[in-house]
């Protein structure tokens, strides 16, 4: 190969190369113009920026027999570099060892932990429990830091089932949110996003806002935390609250829907998700008659709910068609990704109530959003952070890259 040293390969030694202190533009240049002067090969890099100030990290490898002399090569380059720190008034630190090829440990997973406020305690917490289950943290990067705090774990050497059960405790205890996924290109082809409506998409519940001109919101707002729960069949739970409906104009839907508030970070997740060319879908025990209009203002690719019967004008207190129940929900999940040529594993289902169980545990990915206890127990990860755009973090995609395209958008 062109440029290549044949006796880097024998006998190989680094030189790990820290340089710390203010960032400036042009550090990594006048390292790498330095280092370009010397026999070496580059083994490993990586950088980072906290506030302003650079940590970069270099790691070369060059040959303990080089026939010009390891010591001389060594002392000259290590001048070099201590020379170049000073030229940038930074600290560096040099150390020596041997190269050897990594060993690639089993079990790479991402570990998201997001917060309100993240306390030294609550990441002392959880890299205890990752070292207690004989995990590595490679790697840690900031992808939020508002209106929450999200940083991510690169984890390696981990069993993720055992590892999710014991953050999962760990969190509850120090009040952030954890999720854990594996990494690699399974978590970026995630390309179907299916979401609950009532309490997900939307704050509150429609029926709830349609039982408030009916004068019933206590009786209906009671069936439906009922069904919410998992103390109720949601089918029986929808028929007996959409006949205390009957008789109310249809003149409603109008009011109802002016009345319908999206939930913080809902415009930035689905704008977001969609310039990313992933497909949107919204699947409800509520009613078509307002989730046309969401389809419609935010641009979702996909949408199932029920529809309520109209006669004469009125409200009949029935609903028309199959009902879209628990399982109805996961079916609809798998109708949406067939349509977009997906494979289930591909999808990620988000949801609160019980009725949401079957489609987040068909998804390659299931995500409790405010949810009650027992979605909480039974998805892959919960949100309990009032921000549905923190979803994107479990997605890789920091808020950073969500402001750079928004202002991008903005200047076209």
């Amino acid at each position: 190969m062109p440029g290549a040293v044949p006796w880097l390969n024998v006998d190989q030694r680094t030189l790990l190369i820290t340089l710390t202190g203010p960032d400036r533009p042009g550090v990594t240049s006048r390292l790498f113009s330095v280092l370009s002067k010397f026999p070496v090969t580059v083994a490993d890099i990586e950088q980072v920026v906290i506030r302003g100030r650079l940590t970069l990290g270099v790691l070369v490898a060059y040959a303990g027999g080089a026939p010009t002399g390891t010591g001389s090569t060594l002392g000259a380059m290590w001048t070099a570099v201590e020379q170049v720190a000073e030229d940038l008034g930074m600290e560096v630190e040099l150390s020596t060892g041997s190269q050897t090829r990594e060993h690639r440990r089993r079990g790479r997973l991402s570990v998201s932990v997001l917060g309100a406020t993240l306390q030294p305690a609550a990441i002392a917490g959880i890299a205890g429990r990752i070292s207690a289950a004989g995990a590595n943290i490679d790697r840690i990067e900031r992808l939020a830091q508002w209106p929450v705090t999200c940083i991510e774990l690169s984890v390696s050497g981990a069993d993720p089932v055992a590892l999710r059960v014991e953050l999962a405790a760990e969190a509850a205890a120090q009040e952030v949110d954890v999720a854990v996924q594996r990494t690699g290109l399974s978590r970026r082809a995630k390309r179907l996003i299916v979401m609950d409506v009532d309490s997900t998409l939307i704050q509150g519940e429609v029926i709830e806002l349609l039982a408030a001109h009916a004068g019933c919101l206590d009786e209906v707002a009671r069936v439906t935390e009922e069904a919410m729960r998992g103390e109720l069949d949601f089918a029986e739970s929808l028929k007996r609250r959409v006949a205390l409906l009957e008789g109310l104009p249809a003149e409603v839907f109008d009011r109802v829907r002016k009345e319908v508030v999206l939930t913080p970070g809902a415009r930035t997740l689905v704008r977001t998700l969609k310039r990313l060319d992933y497909r949107f879908a919204i699947v409800s025990g509520g009613f078509t008659q307002i989730t046309d209009s969401l389809v419609e203002e935010l641009g979702i690719d996909y949408s199932a709910a029920n529809v309520l019967e109209v006669a004469d004008g009125r409200l009949t207190g029935r609903v028309v068609g199959e009902i879209v129940d628990r399982p109805g929900k996961a079916r609809a999940l798998e109708r949406f990704a067939h349509e977009a040529g997906l494979p289930i594993s591909q999808t990620v289902a988000i949801g609160d109530g019980a009725n949401d169980l079957d489609m987040i545990a068909a998804a390659g990915l299931g995500i409790a959003f405010n949810a009650k206890p027992v979605v909480r127990q039974a998805a892959d990860t919960a949100v309990n952070t009032p921000y549905l755009d923190s979803i994107l973090y479990l997605l890789g995609i920091s808020r950073d890259e969500v402001e750079a395209a928004d202002a991008e958008d903005a200047t076209h």
